[in-house]
């Protein structure tokens, strides 16, 4: 009896003799229940020592109890857990930066918990084709939940990406899906100039369920990386099927359902493209890569960002102003607040505070020139924001104040600067 021997702590007993098979190897499993065929998936602290976890031909995962394994083809050996990098000839470098969430998760087959994966070759085991590529260079920056990300992570992750784009031709991030528009809008106003692609995925799925759409959408943003897009984008399932991923751009983009895998939609613009299997199709109106690198990595984080609702009061209203250098609001229809809370709004402004309108609605654009409570908040210097998501909104000012002189803060907030509000004829998806 012999054991699998490796670093990822494989425990588990084999019948065939002399045989030392390891991770990443495609191998053959006979199980009580049947024969499977292939690549055997690294194990984790937290894994039963009796079951292999094995990544078949269709991208799922199962666990298994083997009778016997042999192995068919050795894969690539990793020798380092911090840093995995695989190199090919004539295939575009990719770096991937992983910073956690759902698609950077595995199955414990023993317990059914899913846990974050803890290395870089954690994240290329569950999609090993990504190999065929590009030449791979992965590292896990942090390892956080989503709704642990803030703007020092974002600061971080925009300091690295610039650093890995000076040897990658992209970079694709791993990430949470809940937060992740918020990420994406960071970084592309960080971010002038990109001389490659920088795409966001998540998945809304673990790997270990049947219909995850982990291995679609890490594939999909592996290739759109290879492309010459030149801002931040996002790269998700288009519909429940699986049958092609959208390319969202960073300030557009929207989770608008809690788990649908088509959950991600660009609001009031069309997406920049779409990848169907091996082939990355781009719409018009999409940005192409520049020679240099330009970003501007400072952050306010003195903003607040307010939800409207009847019957709030103005005392709330101060104490979510005070202390801030700025605020978007999340306004009733076409921008509104009740007119209790004009006063509040015009001594904060009068005292060097900005605040910008955005609307509680989906669809459509804010307009302060219809309702006389529109055009009061106007007068006292609030500035309407078109049809800019409030979150994008609120990325947009934390950066602008980190920046610029206040002056030029008021002027750019309603500017449309990475593509975060769209022209008025615009077709929506």
């Amino acid at each position: 009896m012999d054991t699998l021997r490796s670093k990822h702590i494989y425990k588990v007993k084999i019948l065939s003799p002399n045989m030392e098979v390891e991770p990443g190897d495609l191998v053959e499993v006979k199980t009580k229940k049947g024969t499977f065929r292939g690549i055997l998936m690294p194990k984790h602290e937290f894994s039963d020592e009796n079951i292999i976890v094995l990544k078949l031909d269709n991208g799922y995962n199962i666990g298994l109890i083997p009778e016997e394994i042999k192995c068919i083809k050795k894969g690539i050996r990793r020798k380092k857990k911090s840093l995995y990098k695989f190199e090919k000839k004539d295939l575009p470098q990719i770096s991937i930066i992983s910073t956690g969430g759902t698609i950077a998760s595995y199955i414990d087959y023993k317990t059914g918990a899913v846990h974050p994966a803890l290395t870089a070759e954690d994240l290329i085991f569950s999609a090993p084709e990504i190999e065929e590529e590009a030449n791979i260079k992965a590292f896990v920056l942090f390892n956080i939940l989503s709704e642990d990300m803030n703007p020092l992570y974002w600061i971080q992750l925009a300091r690295k990406i610039k650093d890995e784009l000076k040897e990658s031709h992209g970079v694709v991030i791993p990430h949470g899906t809940d937060t992740m528009s918020y990420t994406s809008a960071a970084l592309s106003f960080m971010f002038s100039k990109l001389s490659g692609p920088v795409i966001l995925v998540g998945a809304q799925r673990s790997s270990d369920r049947p219909s995850s759409d982990a291995y679609m959408n890490l594939i999909s943003a592996v290739r759109v990386a290879k492309s010459d897009l030149g801002e931040v984008a996002v790269v998700m399932h288009a519909t429940t099927s699986d049958d092609h991923c959208f390319i969202h751009r960073g300030t557009r983009v929207r989770k608008m359902h809690t788990s649908r895998r088509d959950a991600f939609k660009s609001v009031n613009s069309q997406p920049l493209g779409e990848v169907r299997g091996n082939k990355v199709i781009f719409y018009e109106g999409y940005r192409k890569v520049e020679e240099d690198v330009e970003l501007y990595d400072k952050l306010d984080e003195k903003v607040s960002l307010i939800y409207y609702y009847p019957g709030m009061s103005g005392e709330l209203m101060t104490r979510m102003l005070e202390g801030m250098d700025g605020a978007i609001i999340m306004g009733t229809g076409l921008g509104h607040i009740s007119n209790e809370m004009i006063p509040l709004l015009k001594d904060f402004i009068r005292d060097g505070g900005v605040v910008g309108m955005s609307s509680q609605c989906i669809h459509g654009r804010v307009n302060l020139n219809v309702y006389s409570t529109g055009r009061k908040l106007k007068k006292i210097g609030v500035i309407p924001l078109e049809d800019m998501l409030p979150e994008v909104a609120y990325v947009k000012l934390m950066w602008l104040l980190g920046n610029f002189e206040r002056d030029e803060v008021i002027k750019l907030l309603p500017q449309n600067l990475r593509g975060e509000i769209s022209a008025r004829r615009m077709i929506i998806w």
